[in-house]
């Protein structure tokens, strides 16, 4: 039996490095429930899948990328977030600018469920509602979707982690479906150039084969494009990590490798060296 036995696995994998990020003494951000929700089994999915260094450099630049977004769009009348997926995500509780806010978190029951047990007796900084919901029951989500467009219209949805899991058909009728919401102005959604899944999938066939990674669109732009959405902006782990000051610490046979690709590389693909994944910040068209 491989410890990911499903998708809602890698929450308890992405809490742990929460934690570990929370921990150092340079941390970009304080998560101090991490570690409760994580638990023994976020450190052993954690100790069981190799590039942990890539992992948690990842999980620690993404948070602050996607804090980042949250801020501009409460700045610009957001009141009402979605959280698709939500995982053991805590924000409801540790961001100091959402007072105002209403964040709703959307998951499977037994991810509910565990959430709401493990943090029971925690006040959360804004009112906060959980919906125990599959979001690949189309007609659920539709029905949700519209009773919430009918109580904002300030909208923001936030889909951390969750894209990948999903085939292109998946990931295009929730693009469909989002875009059917006249009041959902923001969508926050993982962006992965093609060498990065061709990655993961090789990782998917031993350690993550049971949380394999689908959604492989030809041109991720044209793909959400066609669906409605176009970027307004795209951080790239790359850049905000330089930006943080927190450059990823690779082994060194990495990074000769990845000095000996730059040599050879045309000017086009080194402009791109860092434009492997990131998040963007989606608007409807027109």
């Amino acid at each position: 039996m491989t410890i990911v036995e499903n998708v809602s696995d890698t929450a308890f994998w992405v809490a742990h490095y929460r934690a570990l990020e929370s921990a150092r003494p340079d941390a970009l951000f304080k998560d101090p429930l991490a570690q409760r929700l994580a638990g023994a089994h976020g450190a052993a999915i954690a100790r069981a899948i190799p590039g942990r260094v890539m992992t948690g450099w990842i999980v620690s630049i993404r948070t602050i990328i996607i804090d980042d977004f949250l801020r501009t769009a409460i700045g610009e009348g957001v009141d009402l977030i979605l959280n698709l997926g939500a995982g053991l995500d805590t924000r409801p509780y540790r961001l100091d600018f959402i007072d105002k806010a209403t964040w709703i978190e959307v998951d499977y029951p037994d991810v509910i469920a565990y959430k709401e047990k493990q943090l029971a007796g925690e006040t959360p900084r804004c009112r906060l509602e959980r919906v125990k919901l599959d979001l690949a029951d189309v007609a659920a989500r539709g029905k949700f979707l519209a009773e919430m467009g009918a109580r904002s219209q300030n909208i923001l949805v936030l889909t951390e982690g969750v894209l990948p899991y999903l085939d292109n058909d998946a990931v295009g009728a929730l693009a469909n479906d989002l875009r059917a919401q006249e009041n959902i102005r923001f969508w926050i959604a993982d962006y992965m150039a093609p060498q990065v899944l061709r990655f993961r999938r090789r990782m998917s066939r031993t350690h993550l084969r049971n949380a394999a990674f689908k959604f492989a669109p030809s041109d991720w732009f044209e793909f959400f494009g066609s669906r409605g959405w176009h970027v307004r902006a795209m951080r790239y782990y790359v850049e905000e990590a330089t930006r943080l000051h927190r450059p990823i610490q690779l082994p060194l046979p990495y990074r000769l490798l990845m000095s000996l690709r730059s040599v050879f590389a045309t000017p086009e693909q080194r402009k791109n060296f860092g434009k492997f994944a990131g998040f963007a910040l989606l608007v409807p068209n027109g």
